[in-house]
């Protein structure tokens, strides 16, 4: 989302931009979102709109499945290698679909992080932009199938596609590499691996999106029946040094909505939420109201000790601490959601990053790091941070 305003704001002033993309398409972790807190609106009605802006506008010149290996030079004189993956689509994609039809082989969807399949050649998801097909070399059996090749009316697909390099002038740089979760299965006491109903929130938001595996239910990992009690632990590996030393901002906002969302959904469905503080502000205090007012979401304040299973197997069980209430707790869950927090991508340039791998404002001039690649913040921060290094950019190289 950042790095797309950011190129977006600079070419609608007349600059040229080139628009650099690791995945296949554009959007990052945002277009995987259910919906934006407080207004609980879906994410594609916003990036659709700069997309739009995108394709309207020829001084931004994108590049997908692209990676950007080195990083030299100085202000209005930098030098930036890129390395393209095989571009086994090319342009003349229409996304009619008939390769997929014919595809034998099958993949994970990494867009629903693993919880549904593609074929081997897919569209990434349905607002997919650029709006065309890719292939996953890891499951593509290439030339000794060749099937889609073959029912491809358009001369779209080339399965001897190699790698390219290519080296390009700037004169400034926007770092807009974003965000992961950790790995959640580092925190051993609270079951994520050990159990398939305990789960992340950005694999949440997946799952009860309407397009998502379900197909508009949110239905439990293990036996896709729709859970009736939801409980969310907050702060998970956050704010503990064996872990994640830092609030990572977002997660409290994150849950709250979330909850919403399931009420929505399923009015009758329990939700609890234990945490050790909640962290929101401006018109999230708003948004806590609601959750409040609403008499089927519970707050507890107590931070999760163990997350383990009932005797029987058909239920989680959430064993921690009731602090307003000085007593230990259990609590029966179907389905357990872990708000485990932001950690930066990694790539190897060369850069200043602070001490826990964020990217720090302090680089040469004309280098830039926007949004939550240098610290954590929510959709509408990241657009003002990215409007910020835009506006930089432009008057700094002018």
């Amino acid at each position: 989302m950042s790095g797309v305003t950011a190129a977006v704001e600079i070419a609608e002033v007349g600059r040229q931009v080139i628009l650099v993309e690791e995945k296949p398409y554009l959007g990052g972790n945002v277009i995987k979102m259910n919906n934006y807190f407080p207004k609980l609106c879906p994410p594609s009605c916003g990036l659709e709109i700069n997309f739009r802006r995108i394709r309207q506008n020829s001084r931004i010149k994108c590049f997908t499945s692209t990676t950007v290996k080195e990083i030299s030079g100085e202000i209005n004189n930098f030098r930036v290698k890129l390395l393209h993956k095989p571009n086994f689509i090319n342009n003349n994609c229409t996304a009619c679909g008939n390769c997929t039809e014919v595809c034998p082989e099958e993949r994970p969807n990494e867009f629903d992080y693993g919880f549904s399949k593609t074929k081997a050649i897919y569209l990434p998801h349905e607002m997919a932009f650029p709006m065309k097909y890719s292939l996953d070399v890891k499951y593509c059996k290439k030339e000794s199938c060749n099937k889609c090749v073959e029912v491809c009316d358009y001369d779209a697909i080339n399965l001897s596609a190699k790698d390219e390099e290519e080296t390009i002038e700037a004169s400034s740089v926007i770092i807009a590499t974003g965000w992961k979760n950790p790995d959640a299965a580092a925190i051993k006491n609270l079951g994520y691996k050990d159990y398939k109903n305990v789960i992340t929130n950005v694999e949440f938001e997946r799952l009860i999106d309407a397009n998502g595996p379900g197909g508009d239910k949110l239905l439990k990992p293990s036996d896709g029946k729709e859970p009736k009690e939801i409980a969310f632990v907050q702060c998970a590996g956050s704010r503990d040094e064996n872990y994640l030393p830092y609030c990572s901002a977002v997660c409290c906002s994150a849950s709250l909505k979330h909850a919403l969302s399931i009420q929505n959904k399923y009015p009758d469905s329990k939700v609890k939420i234990f945490y050790i503080d909640l962290r929101v502000s401006g018109r999230n205090e708003d948004f806590l109201r609601k959750v409040e007012e609403n008499k089927n979401i519970e707050l507890i304040k107590g931070k999760v000790a163990k997350i383990t299973e009932s005797e029987d197997k058909s239920k989680l069980v959430v064993e921690a601490e009731d602090m307003l209430e000085s007593r230990k707790i259990k609590s029966e869950a179907d389905l357990v959601v872990l708000a485990t927090g932001i950690t930066p991508n990694q790539y190897n340039l060369n850069i200043y990053r602070s001490g826990e791998g964020f990217i720090s404002d302090k680089q040469k001039d004309g280098i830039y790091p926007v949004a939550c690649c240098k610290r954590p913040m929510d959709v509408s921060s990241s657009v003002k941070d990215a409007t910020a290094a835009a506006l930089k950019s432009i008057q700094l190289t002018s």
